[in-house]
């Protein structure tokens, strides 16, 4: 990828673990905390999705909030967990490659930065907090264009920024449909498959798969 001028990263499950919140309180919620921590994300995928068709946008907090609510029903979670659930979202722990890597992309003077459904002060809030923050030139949030992943008009946000072409982008998510997403939009999607996942049927197939953000490195050789 001798083109590429510009690295952004999804933010929830390919720099932030987004089960880490549920992960720990699981002394609390017991056997069930990873099912419970799955639904919960899934469900809040959802609701963006939803939302964005049926035009009726919340900002990403408010739909956490909302998911969490519906998870925490379904899995039979006393109420009282609430805040302490929400509270460990605002802190999420990165995978264990990413300051790392990011140290080493930063070296070769690459431009980095982060393109999520997250509210802005959410994202700052946990990059900061992630020591990340000296890393990304931008933070993007789709609260720019008010729609959210995987529409075309929040993949655009930093084309317009940035003055580049769509091939000179490397993108990088662990959601298939995010991947699929930047991927026909025209950017250099790869694939942050850290399950051994199956890949979505979405008219997009990533020519490039790593199983940690590590793989990049080699990929950008």
């Amino acid at each position: 990828m001798k083109k590429v001028k510009a690295i952004i990263f999804d933010a929830y499950g390919t720099l932030f673990d987004v089960n880490s919140a549920a992960e720990k309180c699981k002394s609390k919620i017991g056997d069930k905390w990873e099912n419970f921590a799955n639904y919960w994300r899934t469900t809040q995928l959802e609701y963006t999705w939803l939302r964005s068709l049926m035009k009726r946008h919340k900002d990403f907090w408010k739909i956490t909030e909302d998911s969490l609510d519906k998870s925490m029903k379904v899995f039979k979670i006393h109420s009282s967990m609430r805040s302490e659930l929400l509270d460990l979202y605002k802190v999420l722990s990165t995978f264990p490659e990413v300051f790392e890597v990011l140290q080493k992309l930063k070296a070769k003077e690459y431009k980095l930065s982060i393109l999520s459904n997250g509210t802005p002060s959410l994202l700052h809030d946990l990059v900061k907090g992630n020591n990340l923050d000296l890393f990304f030139e931008d933070i993007f949030s789709i609260e720019e264009v008010g729609v959210y992943k995987p529409h075309s008009k929040v993949y655009d946000i930093p084309l317009k920024k940035y003055k580049i072409k769509k091939n000179e982008v490397a993108f990088l998510s662990a959601n298939t449909w995010d991947i699929s997403g930047g991927g026909n939009f025209g950017f250099n999607s790869i694939w942050v498959n850290r399950n051994d996942n199956v890949f979505d049927n979405l008219d997009f197939t990533p020519k490039n798969e790593i199983d940690s953000l590590k793989g990049l490195l080699d990929i950008l050789k």
